[in-house]
């Protein structure tokens, strides 16, 4: 029997989020966006809890419970998203997909996915990249909608692409390879610059 898990591949496999329970309904995803926490290691680890601002997410006593999220508290603002030392924490928002909410039926459009980004060169908005799943796996490509930065994420970006909303679920990062150098931005002070072409 192969081993599979965060244990051994660095990310969470099907078995383990399904035993995590961490999965939010579909239903709650098609009206706007929602932390998708993909955290199933019992470690000492609380961060989260304390970045949300509505208190969404309970990690309690002892500090090694996984994190509960209140789905109906969550507005998806992101926050713990970079707070998140694991960068174990989505955001998906399937509002924009047809048939998003109905159960048994595959979303079609498109659907947002937000996600920490710590690699450089950074993305722009409105280029297209190559869309990542959990093993880092090119399996789509997806169009940057949005790149926030702020102080508060201690040089985390959260970055958001617009992708097939059946690959919501899937869709974990995003290819740096895949960002042409000419529309990478380019920070003050990045350790690596990359020059536009």
């Amino acid at each position: 029997m192969t081993e599979k898990g965060v244990a051994y591949d660095g990310f969470p496999s099907s078995e383990e989020l399904s035993r995590s329970r961490r999965v939010p309904p579909r239903e709650r995803m098609a009206r706007g966006p929602l932390a998708v926490i993909e955290c199933v290691q019992e470690i000492p680890c609380n961060p989260c809890e304390s970045a949300c601002p509505r208190g969404a997410i309970t990690v309690g006593r002892p500090i090694t419970n996984l994190p509960r999220l209140d789905d109906d508290r969550c507005t998806g603002c992101g926050q713990c998203l970079a707070a998140c030392p694991g960068l174990a924490i989505f955001v998906i928002d399937l509002s924009r997909a047809g048939d998003g909410g109905a159960a048994g039926r595959e979303p079609t459009g498109e659907a947002l996915v937000s996600f920490p980004y710590e690699r450089l060169p950074s993305p722009s908005v409105d280029q297209m990249v190559m869309a990542t799943d959990r093993a880092g796996q090119g399996i789509a490509a997806g169009r940057v909608v949005k790149v926030r930065r702020a102080k508060a994420f201690d040089q985390t970006a959260i970055v958001t692409l617009a992708v097939p909303a059946r690959l919501a679920g899937e869709i974990r990062g995003l290819d740096p390879s895949s960002i042409r150098p000419s529309e990478a931005v380019i920070r003050p002070g990045s350790p690596r610059e990359v020059r536009p072409t």
